[in-house]
């Protein structure tokens, strides 16, 4: 009922508000287990992505938005608990763990789960290395990966504001086609974990035209499993 309210009042709502341009949008599976891996450069990611992908995405995210007390902290808790958001608290290995194994169960019922390879957001526009849950992910699962490029975002939302801009810049969401990575199931899973999670950044490079970083973005804390 929830994400029914979502998709008849509340996204034509943000989609007035934000006015994304999205490319590819033909390249989403509209059924079956679906990884989404964008890069991440704004708090609004995770609201500009669903507008674009026209079914229903669960994220990883702060443990952080899920505590604290005041209204704004209280309708984040809100919102994103009702969307399935899954907590991971920053730092925690376990937790990460325990979160990327809440979104394996999400695809075993062929659900889509967002996952930011980088860990966090970059502060610098860079694109910065993915960390291997993203892999683990991937073997786990066998689901294929629909790469996204945002562009733009982190001008509606910069690092530290507490309000998007509204009928600000107009953000670009790139949809590539979806990766298959069956073809990686005979090599080690060590190797098989790394080596997808650099075919995935390097598409997503490619849809976003960030310049690489060729390092791991440091405010990540290990997020995810490296």
């Amino acid at each position: 009922m929830f994400y029914t309210f979502m998709t008849r009042v509340v996204r034509p709502i943000l989609w007035l508000l934000f006015r994304p341009k999205v490319e590819g949008g033909e390249n989403v599976p509209s059924y079956g287990p679906l990884i989404v891996a964008s890069n991440h450069l704004s708090f609004i990611d995770s609201f500009i992505i669903p507008l674009a992908v026209p079914r229903p995405v669960t994220y990883i995210a702060k443990a952080d938005y899920f505590e604290g007390g005041g209204l704004k902290k209280s309708f984040v808790r809100w919102f994103l608990t009702n969307l399935g958001h899954v907590p991971v608290r920053r730092g925690a290995r376990r937790a990460a763990m325990g979160a990327l194994e809440q979104a394996a169960e999400v695809l075993d019922n062929s659900g889509a789960f967002a996952v930011y390879p980088e860990g966090t957001r970059s502060q610098d526009g860079r694109l910065y290395r993915g960390r291997t849950g993203i892999g683990w992910l991937v073997l786990e699962s066998g689901a294929r990966v629909l790469p996204v490029g945002l562009e733009g975002t982190e001008k509606i939302q910069p690092i530290g504001a507490s309000w998007p801009r509204f009928f600000g810049p107009r953000p670009t969401v790139r949809i590539g086609p979806p990766m298959d990575f069956s073809h990686y199931d005979d090599m080690a899973p060590a190797k098989a974990r790394r080596a997808i999670t650099d075919e995935i950044v390097e598409t997503i490079q490619k849809l976003s035209g960030q310049d690489y970083a060729g390092c791991y973005n440091e405010r990540a804390d290990h997020q995810q499993t490296t």
